[in-house]
């Protein structure tokens, strides 16, 4: 399933490709059997410092051990917030910030043009004001089999999320 198709037929995140912050597809069917977390980022939001550090030591502290992966998807859609193109988010993300997790091409999470992942994710964690994408930073887990299985809110740090994150380990 490619960023066009119709995320409505999809059953897991297995069925979705997207672009790696390099230009390669990626089929999402690699992360198949790792529990994982997708989040949209942003490099110039009150929240950028704090996400990316816990990310990061998340990725440490579960990434071997227990197989967590962390998918990153630059947005500019909230003030933009992430104006730089690739080479600049990827230099930003691994040289300022230290994130050594999958980082994707820059997507939109809201409206018509989102990227059909979102939309299925969405779809299946809604949020609590609605089927939308509140902010830069909001979290969603997928469990081993590919399900989304919980949502956090942009402002809940990353560590916060440990005790869900471990339910699926």
């Amino acid at each position: 399933m490619s960023g066009n198709t119709d995320w409505k037929s999809a059953s897991t995140i297995y069925d979705f490709t997207a672009r790696d912050i390099q230009g390669n597809d990626v089929s999402l069917e690699k992360y198949r059997g790792h529990v994982c977390i997708i989040v949209n980022v942003a490099s110039r939001c009150g929240l950028t410092a704090t996400n990316y550090k816990e990310l990061v030591e998340l990725q440490k502290e579960y990434g071997e051990s227990k197989g967590l992966r962390i998918l990153a998807f630059p947005c500019n859609q909230f003030n933009g917030q992430e104006p730089g193109n690739s080479e600049q988010i990827a230099c930003f993300a691994l040289k300022t910030m230290g994130a050594t997790f999958d980082l994707f091409e820059k997507v939109e999470v809201n409206g018509d043009n989102a990227h059909p992942l979102w939309k299925f994710l969405k779809n299946k964690q809604p949020g609590t004001l609605g089927n939308f994408t509140k902010w830069n930073f909001t979290k969603f887990v997928v469990d081993r089999d590919g399900n989304p299985v919980a949502r956090f809110a942009p402002t809940t740090e990353p560590k916060k999320m440990v005790d869900t994150l471990n339910k699926f380990f």
